[in-house]
């Protein structure tokens, strides 16, 4: 019977992980280049049970022979596995400031390992001279000049240098080109990452690589195409509605599995209060 209580308990606390990852979906429904994740349910291993008996042996003055006798398999219930991001496009929309940039994706080549196309993201530096990638482009310009994201950010070129632009008064074209009185000065550095699934999620839509390597640029790819859009930005790839039947189903299991739970506990205490008087 406690087997139930475990199987019970595993089932309410996989969906209580469920639940804040849908929460947090919908919390960043609004944040630009927000990639939605998305989490996988997997039952534990199953057990094989077995039954050891003892059996006389027929030699003279012989033990006992200890025998195994299968029973059956028993599985002990559900986890949450995995958290993946979907890095599937977001919508483009229009805000009309120079400094934020939409990267829009064109060809990605198809990873025969995951049957998924790459990704593309901006290269920023943080503080500590690390390379982090991102799809925000809600960038802005910080007190010296330099294009940086709102968390303070570097935003890097394709040399992996920091682009000073001066103020607000730069275009960017669609090939990433950054110009400065009508002057190519730089290039936007895009990076193209064949398995995005292997980047590790920081939080605030920054991804940094398992081992610290830093991803290709993406134009010595020539099958990766893509566009940079000025006076855009790309929003969240989060369905609201669908993360919101989600939830509601999340939340369904979790109440039936507290039922089971209460229901186990009741045929205890009467185990325990009424039979064991007898």
């Amino acid at each position: 019977m406690l087997r139930g209580f475990y199987s019970a308990a595993a089932g309410m606390l996989s969906q209580q992980r469920r639940t804040e990852m849908l929460t947090n979906n919908i919390a960043n429904a609004n944040t630009p280049g927000y990639k939605v994740d998305q989490g996988s349910l997997r039952a534990f291993p199953e057990m094989l049970m077995q039954r050891l008996e003892g059996e006389k042996s027929p030699a003279k003055n012989g033990g006992t022979l200890r025998t195994a006798n299968g029973i059956g398999g028993l599985n002990t219930g559900v986890y949450m596995q995995e958290m993946t991001p979907l890095f599937k496009q977001g919508d483009i929309r229009e805000t009309g400031l120079a400094t934020d940039v939409a990267l829009v994706d064109g060809y990605l080549p198809i990873n025969p390992e995951t049957n998924r196309p790459g990704s593309l993201f901006f290269s920023v530096q943080n503080a500590n001279g690390d390379i982090r990638y991102t799809r925000n482009g809600n960038f802005t310009v910080d007190p010296a000049g330099y294009l940086t994201t709102n968390e303070g950010f570097h935003v890097l070129n394709e040399a992996g240098n920091r682009i000073l632009v001066g103020g607000d008064q730069f275009e960017v074209n669609a090939d990433g080109s950054v110009l400065i009185g009508g002057q190519a000065e730089t290039r936007l550095g895009i990076a193209f990452s064949e398995n995005p699934l292997n980047l590790i999620k920081e939080g605030n839509g920054l991804y940094r690589t398992n081992d610290g390597a830093q991803l290709p640029n993406a134009d010595a790819n020539p099958e990766v195409s893509y566009t940079l859009k000025q006076g855009f930005l790309e929003g969240s790839n989060v369905d609201v509605a669908q993360a919101m039947t989600e939830m509601m189903t999340a939340y369904r299991a979790f109440e039936a599995n507290q039922k089971v739970l209460q229901a186990y506990d009741k045929s205890m205490d009467k185990a325990v209060n009424e039979i064991g008087r007898l």
